[in-house]
């Protein structure tokens, strides 16, 4: 009996290039920037990894999930997917909270406790967690959640 295995490649492709002040992550507010300025205009939640070098320069941004108004399921293997495909040493997650209300959700905490765990297993530096709102940004590791 033969049998067929298909032979595959991952390759990423660039969508688009963003425009923006910020390269190198100093700080909450500079992820939070960048951030804000890559869901412009969205209205429903989506989910977004900023996947950087050891110098934590933004090598590349990419969305994960896109939800409803309210909801966006995020799950560590996805998030880690995106940044072992992006030869991440260190990853900031973030999401909107088309609400305008950046007041982290219990499923908020969760995900960054699940992912912090996930992360510290596969050698990638987990920096932050940033909700965006109308009513600013909340860190959730400058809130100790993670």
């Amino acid at each position: 009996m033969s049998y067929r295995i298909p032979v595959v490649k991952v390759q990423l492709v660039r969508e688009r290039t963003l425009h923006t002040e910020v390269l190198q992550i100093r700080c909450a507010k500079d992820a939070a920037d960048l951030l804000q300025a890559y869901l412009e205009g969205v209205d429903r939640e989506h989910g977004v990894v900023l996947i950087l070098d050891t110098k934590h320069k933004v090598r590349r941004i990419q969305t994960v999930s896109i939800g409803s108004l309210d909801a966006s399921i995020l799950h560590p293997r996805e998030i880690l997917k995106v940044a072992i495909l992006g030869n991440a040493s260190g990853i900031i997650l973030g999401h909107n909270h088309p609400s305008g209300d950046p007041e982290p959700s219990p499923e908020d905490e969760i995900i960054s406790q699940r992912l912090a765990k996930a992360c510290q297993l596969m050698g990638i530096d987990f920096l932050d967690h940033l909700i965006l709102g109308d009513g600013g940004v909340v860190s959730l590791k400058e809130r100790g959640l993670f």
